[in-house]
């Protein structure tokens, strides 16, 4: 007799494989289907005696299903999420669910929704962060779609999910939105995970500047992970650091080529700040700055001819510490808080009432960037948390986060100046205390920039002294030669 299991996945690579067995040992029976059958097999016995049921073919999958139909696909983003949908969709029958489980850009998935919609099905652009590891024992889940969808994903989705909370009484996935929100907030998430990442390589590099063995900075970043930065970034710095290498015994991190990858959601999530005119720099400093080390023949030829200082910081090391942490926790701040104005923005324009509070919520466990200031994001962004009993405009103006950089501005200069005195490139910090400083000056020289739009082009301008809203051209001197 043809099982009727009540979740099916699709694609198992190693998240795949993952996922379902995290499913199954919540308790449900999970039919699974790879296009390479052998695949298929050699994980169905590798695991005997767990309700994995594995199938050879599209039509038996969907068989084995019961109805309405929960299907995961857990293949690659693009061409092949629309190549296994348009084989699967003659074998589905109306409110059947479809879940993309793969780092899809948003547009996909909701073109995908309006598509299969339009066939009386449901399409789910699910984000799931955590890596192999939370796939296996709880990621942060992050599902958008049609609001029908979670009452039937639900039961699944919090059982397999990270908890954080009192007895892990919180499951990390709440329903984002409609159409494409999981997808786009998973798509800042990893924009916001660029940024962190480039902060903390930012800091090693200041330590290294300050003349700190590997060793010594693995103790640093094991002491920070107690405290204020606590985070899973930070955790895996610090054992990264006190790694050797087994075939040198030199630290593993000295012996890693400068060159760093990236998949593109980074990317995406630039594109996107542009397309939205949202203030994305620390995330777009750490962008660039995976691309220049990719530009490793060019930095070493360069390397030779263009001047400057030795990368030696004139502070010594215990003195750059203290210093060091409130500059990184600064820029931390700021990068969660340009992210958080970019799905505020998106939002608005798409109609999605995300709950930035919740997002917060959800991203606290599982999920690569989890880390102990999130409850500190999620409590601002709770409804009243702000003044005269509204959510704040900007996440720094929250008075969490206010008095931090408030107490942390004045070392987070001195790190900056020191790094650029010594000819150490720390760009998302630069990037991110540059914003600041836009953000809280009353006036900015682009009074200046609007003359010259003026000058060149009668763009007009507004005045200090008139109401807003009113224009003004001024009959500049014409330029001779």
């Amino acid at each position: 007799m043809t099982p009727q299991n009540p979740f099916g996945l699709i694609g198992l690579a190693v998240m795949g494989q993952n996922l379902v067995l995290n499913v199954e040992s919540r308790g449900f029976a999970v039919s699974v289907f790879n296009r390479s059958a052998d695949v298929t097999e050699a994980f169905v016995a590798a695991h005997p005696g767990k309700r994995i049921h594995g199938t050879r073919t599209l039509a038996e999958f969907v068989a084995s299903l019961a109805r309405p139909r929960t299907i995961m696909l857990m293949v690659k983003a693009g061409a092949a999420v629309d190549a296994v949908i348009e084989q699967l969709l003659p074998l589905l029958d109306k409110d059947d669910i479809v879940i993309d489980g793969g780092n899809s850009h948003y547009a996909d998935t909701e073109r995908r929704d309006a598509a299969l919609t339009a066939r009386g099905l449901r399409f789910v652009g699910a984000g799931v962060s955590g890596g192999e590891e939370g796939a296996r024992k709880g990621p942060s889940i992050m599902p958008g779609g049609p609001a029908s969808t979670w009452q039937v994903l639900r039961p699944i989705f919090e059982s397999i999910a990270a908890r954080v909370g009192v007895n892990g009484s919180e499951p990390c996935v709440v329903h984002i939105g409609p159409g494409g929100a999981g997808h786009y907030v998973k798509m800042v998430h990893n924009g916001i995970e660029y940024g962190d990442m480039q902060l903390i390589c930012e800091a090693y590099a200041l330590m290294q500047a300050a003349g700190m063995g590997a060793e010594a900075m693995a103790a640093v970043f094991t002491r920070w992970n107690e405290g204020e930065l606590q985070s899973y970034l930070i955790e895996i710095t610090s054992r990264i650091l006190a790694q050797r290498d087994p075939f040198t015994g030199a630290p593993i991190v000295d012996v890693i080529l400068d060159k760093a990858g990236q998949k593109g959601t980074g990317q995406w999530t630039l594109m996107s700040a542009a397309d939205n005119a949202v203030v994305v720099s620390t995330i777009n400093a750490a962008v660039e700055a995976r691309v220049l080390s990719s530009m490793k023949a060019a930095r070493v030829a360069a390397s030779a001819r263009l001047h400057g200082p030795a990368p030696r910081l004139a502070l010594a090391a215990d003195a750059l510490v203290p210093k060091l942490h409130e500059a990184l926790y600064a820029s931390k701040i700021v990068s969660y808080a340009q992210g958080l104005d970019l799905m505020r923005t998106m939002s608005e324009k798409k109609g999605w009432n995300l709950d930035l509070g919740a997002i917060a919520r959800i991203w606290r466990g599982g999920c690569i960037i989890r880390a102990r200031f999130l409850g500190h994001i999620a409590e601002a962004y709770r409804a009243g948390a702000g003044e005269a009993g509204s959510v704040p405009a900007n996440l720094m103006l929250a008075p969490f986060f206010e008095a931090v950089l408030n107490r942390a501005q004045a070392a987070w200069r001195e790190v900056v100046a020191l790094a650029v005195t010594a000819g150490v490139p720390v760009p998302a910090m630069s990037a991110s205390l540059a914003y600041y400083d836009a953000y809280r000056s009353a006036r900015l020289p682009a009074n200046l920039l609007q003359a010259q739009r003026d000058f060149f082009g009668a763009h007009t301008y507004e005045r200090t002294d008139r109401p807003a809203g009113e224009w003004f051209h001024t009959a500049w001197p014409e330029v001779i030669g």
